[in-house]
């Protein structure tokens, strides 16, 4: 390679680079471990890799390599690639940030929407027992009332957050909020 083609590689890799730490990044705040968001961030500008080709371009552990890989593929920004005439296994990340974005909230508000109503079921056939208890006070059957009540205001949220879901995974949502305003 000249020396004049090698200058434009390396503002290509620059540049990729960049954007390989910002997404790394933003993947930590939203709660994926740093090894896995730099696994990612990597394969984004990758057709396909194999853990080899991984562990070589991260240096990264094989544990550490296949822990990050399948929690990827958990939240469906990775998927398990068919190559003709490999027996490695390949992996391609998710290049579609709306199909990313929709896995991965999707899957995360369900678990809180179901752990909480979960939760908040239990609580007011608690509350149920206190008010229909012989030894509970006046004061403390309001009380029990006033949690029960409360409680049953915020399903509303985890109601909505369900409608919310589904929005997202039938695409309904494109309707209110379009992927690109100018169409």
């Amino acid at each position: 390679m000249s020396e004049s083609s090698e200058r434009p590689k390396m503002n290509i890799e620059k540049a990729k680079d960049k954007v390989i730490g910002t997404i790394a990044e933003t993947m930590d705040l939203y709660g994926v471990t740093p090894a896995a968001a730099n696994l990612y961030a990597t394969m984004y500008f990758k057709d396909q890799m194999t853990l080899d080709e991984m562990r070589t371009e991260l240096g990264m552990s094989k544990p550490s390599m296949s822990t990050s890989v399948r929690r990827l593929q958990e939240i469906k920004m990775v998927k398990k690639t068919f190559t003709r005439g490999s027996r490695k296994h390949t992996y391609a990340a998710e290049k579609n940030f709306f199909r990313s974005f929709m896995a991965f909230y999707c899957q995360m508000w369900e678990r809180e929407a179901k752990m909480n109503m979960e939760a908040i079921e239990e609580a007011q056939e608690d509350f149920i027992e206190v008010i229909k208890d012989s030894n509970s006070t006046p004061e403390i059957v309001a009380e029990a009332k006033t949690y029960y009540d409360q409680l049953e205001e915020s399903k509303t949220y985890y109601r909505w957050l369900d409608d919310l879901v589904e929005s997202i995974r039938s695409g309904k949502i494109f309707e209110f909020l379009p992927k690109d305003p100018q169409e």
